[in-house]
């Protein structure tokens, strides 16, 4: 199936909130919070669809982004339909992350990932992050443990 990318707007707030309720449940961020990360400073966000019939430019399936501090950066959210994965669309949003924060002149990026999500710290490990530790209970309301990655893109840590 043949996927696009372009860059995540405001019109897309919709679809990203249906995505983050069935992708991340309890836990999915408000329309409040999605509107405030989308038009925050420092934040790079990108959208992956694919061919419909119902939407002339294509159905939305997927999202991801990172914020920038000026030195480092962390991965806020990758998240794809659930339909839609194992086709390598986690892969191709990661990958446009990483390219934007490389141009950027990022020096590292951060990440963290729920300690259950074997696909996604495989996705994570095949790109070269590494993991550094453990955050304890960090995903509420489902008090589950969170993996912290790290990818150095320039120099040596």
């Amino acid at each position: 199936m043949t996927a696009s990318l372009r860059p995540l707007t405001l019109a897309d707030l919709p679809r990203v909130l249906e995505l983050e309720r069935e992708l991340f449940g309890e836990g999915a961020w408000s329309q409040w919070m999605l509107r405030e990360e989308l038009t925050g400073p420092h934040r790079f966000y990108v959208a992956l669809t694919v061919p419909s019939r119902d939407a002339s430019d294509g159905l939305l399936v997927g999202y991801a982004g990172t914020w920038f501090d000026g030195q480092d950066a962390q991965v806020m959210t990758i998240g794809v339909a659930s339909d839609h994965q194992g086709r390598g669309f986690g892969r191709m949003l990661l990958e446009a992350l990483l390219e934007h924060e490389r141009a950027r002149g990022t020096e590292q990026v951060f990440l963290e990932v729920r300690v259950d999500n074997d696909a996604a710290i495989g996705m994570y490990e095949r790109a070269g992050f590494v993991r550094l530790g453990l955050r304890r209970r960090y995903y509420q309301p489902e008090n589950v443990d969170a993996l912290t990655m790290r990818l150095v893109l320039r120099g040596e840590r």
